[in-house]
């Protein structure tokens, strides 16, 4: 993909900072977790409860190195995208602050490693990166190229249209009227909306003026979709697949509501929690 725009200037720069430690067991937790599955569970911080507490800002504005500045770049075609999509529905867009830190971060919804890979917290509207992720997105999980790490980006930013449209508080009120099982499931749903709207992002981003697919593009996040899918990530780790451990979905799901967002670009077509197709 080529972006030839300006950045964001959305972009909280805490590389280099000290982040803090994980605090509290659930922390703990999800970065074990995080070392067994892979490092992309974003959905289980996304729905941790809101903390309290100051958070230590970075640099504002747009990085001037060259990851910082695609990733920018990357953010800057959502916010065109979902202004728009969101202009159509008679709303306002909130864009999202980009987090980009080094091997831990203070969020609202609590200190995170970089064991837990990128993540949105609804708490403060902020998506999270340490963009070492992206190499072992490359080295361990073989899903390489500028496009697949756009892809991460946009799933992070499906929480976060998730989240202005009401549809995570709705999961979150659930949470305590369904058993573990089933309220897993539903968690699974949301990851895979978030796809969906990943692909709605790349359907519409074709037409911004500053952006341009390559070649290709679209198979690098197919590619990063199936290598993160929960059943790859299970067998590898673990030898066998256990679909009640679930937290994203499976390499066919994962790629299939990916596909159906790029394709049809329609936002309708995204309620995951009614379709079959699971």
């Amino acid at each position: 993909m080529q972006w030839f725009g300006k950045g964001s200037g959305n972009v909280d720069d805490r590389r280099g900072m000290s982040g803090g430690a994980i605090g509290g067991g659930v922390g703990i937790v999800i970065v074990i977790i995080g070392l067994f599955f892979g490092k992309d569970l974003s959905g289980v911080v996304s729905q941790l409860p809101v903390q309290g507490g100051t958070v230590q800002e970075g640099k504002k504005g747009d990085p001037q190195d060259a990851e910082g500045k695609f990733v920018d770049g990357v953010l800057e075609s959502t916010n065109q995208v979902w202004a728009q999509q969101f202009e159509q529905q008679g709303k306002s867009y909130e864009e999202p602050v980009l987090v980009l830190f080094s091997n831990s971060v203070q969020s609202a919804c609590g200190n995170a490693s970089a064991a837990v890979g990128p993540f949105y917290c609804p708490g403060d509207h902020k998506v999270y990166i340490d963009l070492s992720f992206y190499q072992e997105l490359k080295d361990r999980f073989g899903a390489a190229g500028d496009f697949a790490q756009a892809y991460v980006i946009a799933h992070e930013v499906g929480h976060h249209i998730q989240n202005l449209m009401g549809i995570s508080d709705k999961l979150d009120r659930a949470r305590g009227q369904l058993s573990e099982k089933e309220y897993n499931k539903l968690s699974v749903k949301l990851e895979l909306q978030a796809d969906f709207f990943a692909g709605v992002w790349a359907h519409h981003a074709q037409n911004l003026k500053d952006f341009k697919l390559d070649e290709g593009d679209v198979e690098e996040a197919l590619n990063a979709a199936n290598a993160i899918g929960d059943d790859k990530l299970q067998k590898q780790a673990q030898g066998e697949v256990t679909p009640d451990a679930f937290t994203h979905g499976t390499s066919a799901q994962r790629m299939y509501w990916f596909k159906k967002g790029f394709e049809t670009g329609d936002i309708n077509q995204g309620d995951t929690f009614s379709s079959t197709q699971l």
